[in-house]
């Protein structure tokens, strides 16, 4: 029996021993309306990326990154039509080297300033910051939540590099506009593609537009590798970069199978590498970058891989459950969804609504989760409000941001959402419908007034 066969028929004697094997994989396939929650993501796994954990941990030839996160890399890059990838340890590590690689690559210098939006998560504007970058913040669009392509011109001066692009929840906004902005200006467009792996606008990815993109594997995303992301770009020299600023700010650039090679890739790693030292050294133990560690596990590129195969499947279920789960929250008088432009395929990350009213979210969020249905905000809301950025920019000046937190949030649309659990969504949000309506009934009672409800 192969080792292949043994981890299988482990596997399916654990599960007859014990029914809750990978508790970790939140919305179970079989669903209890009376008791299980539904969650907004999570993992969408099966037997298959358990397989292929225990497969690298037994056989792989290294623990760290070795040659499964090289073909994972490898794999990535040509679903996604990048020539080069690089996996780190996270999504926010992806950033981080990106905008490090790029700043090295171009020449910017400290104090030269990206563009991007005050709404969003952190580890969109904490590399800018990192880097010595200045980050230049744009209000959003109330219509779909995106940044203010009218506001982005505006801020554009001489010192402007770059624009980081960050769509809300996977939704695109009008690209054709801002590559217009960034071809007039001389500007990159970088994309933070964490939320939106797979959207696409005239039927390219949208990473297709970027000198270089970012991606994320966190449980919630598209895809997971547990924790894990993805630097891509076309341009060989930004991957090695980065690659650098992941492993310790080492020069030498071979990977996978290229370690074993006894003089390396370049032929030479044994030679005098370093200016102004004529001794020979090893290229593995010289080092150009001041970097960081933010490598992943060789197990977790082994994942990476069975997950690539799903993500077709992935894609389709989450534009699925949006359209149905849109069509649930539109009942709400007060609730606004948001549709894609024609021009656009959004993968969704998640559903966004936007609601009339602070008391109106309030009252909602509270019915869905106390009814077991996950919700989140959307993400910080205005970055500038919270007390680590309060030096950055006067948040007061981004209205539309200012609203987010009162007004908007989302829930989930992850294929790991069943049939059965958007049906439960739709009975818990007729619930809260009837109870606004007698809620209504009695004001207007109290009050005297007589409506048509």
């Amino acid at each position: 029996m192969s080792l292949t066969e043994l981890i299988t028929q482990f596997l399916h004697q654990a599960k007859q021993e014990d029914q809750n094997l990978f508790p970790f994989i939140a919305n179970k396939e079989t669903f209890n309306s009376k008791k299980d929650s539904v969650y907004y993501s999570g993992p969408y796994w099966n037997e298959k990326e358990i397989e292929a954990i225990f497969y690298t941990v037994l056989k792989g030839k290294w623990l760290s990154s070795g040659d499964s996160v090289n073909k994972f890399e490898r794999e990535f890059s040509k679903k996604f039509n990048k020539d080069y990838s690089v996996m780190v340890n996270s999504g926010s590590s992806a950033n981080l080297v990106m905008i490090a690689a790029l700043k090295k690559y171009f020449g910017w210098q400290d104090g030269d300033e990206i563009i991007v939006s005050c709404v969003g998560f952190p580890t969109t504007i904490n590399p800018i910051i990192q880097n010595n970058l200045k980050p230049v913040f744009v209000d959003i669009d109330w219509d779909d939540l995106n940044w203010d392509i009218n506001e982005i011109e505006k801020k554009i001066t001489s010192r402007t590099k770059a624009v980081f692009s960050s769509p809300v929840l996977g939704n695109v906004y009008d690209l054709k506009r801002l590559i217009q902005i960034c071809s007039d200006f001389g500007l990159e467009i970088i994309a933070d593609n964490c939320d939106s792996l797979g959207s696409k606008w005239n039927d390219r990815y949208l990473t297709d537009f970027a000198v270089a993109a970012s991606c994320s594997f966190y449980p919630a995303h598209h895809i997971t590798t547990i924790e894990g992301g993805m630097v891509s770009s076309n341009i060989k020299e930004i991957v090695d970069v980065a690659r650098s600023f992941a492993w310790w700010g080492r020069g030498c650039y071979c990977v996978g199978q290229q370690n074993l090679l006894p003089n390396g890739v370049c032929g030479k790693r044994f030679d005098t590498w370093i200016p102004g030292y004529e001794e020979i050294v090893d290229h593995k133990y010289v080092f150009t970058n001041i970097g960081y560690n933010l490598k992943p596990t060789d197990f977790q590129g082994a994942i990476g891989s069975v997950q690539l195969e799903k993500f077709d499947e992935v894609h389709t279920k989450r534009r699925a459950n949006k359209q149905k789960i849109d069509s649930i929250f539109q009942k709400i008088r007060g609730v606004r969804t948001i549709n894609e432009l024609p021009e656009s395929e959004t993968s969704w990350f998640g559903v966004p609504l936007i609601c009339e009213s602070a008391e109106k979210k309030r009252n909602l969020v509270q019915h869905l989760e106390t009814n077991r249905v996950q919700t989140r905000n959307y993400f910080a809301g205005n970055i500038l409000m919270h007390p680590a950025y309060k030096d950055v920019d006067d948040y007061t000046k981004y209205q539309n941001a200012n609203k987010v937190l009162d007004r908007v949030f989302f829930v989930g649309c992850s294929p790991t959402i069943t049939v059965q659990m958007i049906n439960y969504i739709e009975e818990v949000v007729d619930k809260f419908i009837i109870k606004e309506t007698i809620n209504l009934s009695r004001t207007l009672s109290l009050s005297g007034t007589s409506a048509t409800l």
